[in-house]
């Protein structure tokens, strides 16, 4: 079967406007924005139903055990960003995600960069992750003078990133 998010019918009616406010932007409009994301990379597998064959009596031996880490084990996470003809440098790191790390790192060394590139057009999308939604960051951005491009909620599908 195929996993998706539950979406409540405020989801559905936000998703909409958000669709019917940008139907009629022009190229230029949308070329003025950086759509961001970030994905985590887990070194363990996330299989939660792995099938074996092994002989009665040998269930715990090592060879038919898989360790499983509580909070998923290792991983990367890995965060990016793409305009119109452009895109940013890749950057990856082994810790969680936190606001401040947000603020220092993707926003002062990526987006800052692009946002003075494009000048006052600039809009930034990032989606409602709540390290993107800290109060050091909307500080970040205002003092920055970045604009955020307001995003629905659990809307991937409408992130052109989420499929780079």
């Amino acid at each position: 079967p195929v996993r998706c998010i539950p979406l409540t019918a405020t989801h559905c009616r936000l998703r909409l406007a958000w669709s019917r406010e940008h139907a009629l932007w022009t190229p230029h409009q949308w070329s003025c924005v950086t759509f961001s994301d970030e994905s985590r990379f887990s070194l363990q597998s996330d299989s939660r139903r792995t099938f074996i064959w092994r002989a009665p009596g040998t269930r715990y031996h090592q060879e038919n055990t898989i360790e499983r880490h509580r909070y998923g084990g290792a991983g990367w996470l890995v965060w990016g960003g793409i305009i119109l003809g452009s895109r940013t440098d890749l950057h990856v790191q082994s810790v969680t995600m936190t606001g401040h790390i947000y603020r220092d790192v993707i926003l002062e060394q990526h987006v800052h960069l692009f946002r003075g590139a494009m000048g006052a057009e600039f809009l930034f999308m990032d989606d409602n992750a709540r390290p993107h939604r800290a109060n050091i960051v909307d500080e970040c951005l205002q003092s920055e003078d970045i604009a955020r491009m307001d995003w629905p909620a659990y809307s991937p599908d409408l992130n052109p990133i989420e499929h780079v």
